[in-house]
């Protein structure tokens, strides 16, 4: 009999303060969207989404951290390390293209 068991990632060990992280930015982005709706000074509105863009940039860098400590030395360890730094940098790409 089979077992489904949850495959451990980069981030599991630190999960709850991913999650606790991603919660506030989600409570800055209903902020925002109540400063819309509140006719707030677009450069206040601005500043808050930089704000955002920063904290998600925060926590890409952490995944990223974790991706490469635990994936990428664990497809190392089994011979993908070709196919794991071409994911990798892949993945760096699409974070670096912005506006």
């Amino acid at each position: 009999m089979a077992t489904s068991q949850t495959p451990t990632r980069g981030y599991s060990a630190t999960k709850d303060q991913l999650q606790t992280r991603l919660r506030r930015i989600e409570g800055q982005v209903r902020g925002i969207e109540r400063m819309v709706e509140d006719d707030r000074y677009c450069i206040d509105v601005l500043t808050q989404i930089s704000a955002i863009q920063a904290a998600l940039d925060k926590v890409a860098l952490g995944l990223l951290d974790g991706h490469v400590r635990h994936c990428v030395a664990q497809g190392s360890e089994e011979g993908k390390s070709q196919e794991m730094s071409t994911e990798l940098m892949a993945a760096v790409g699409r974070l670096m293209r912005r506006g």
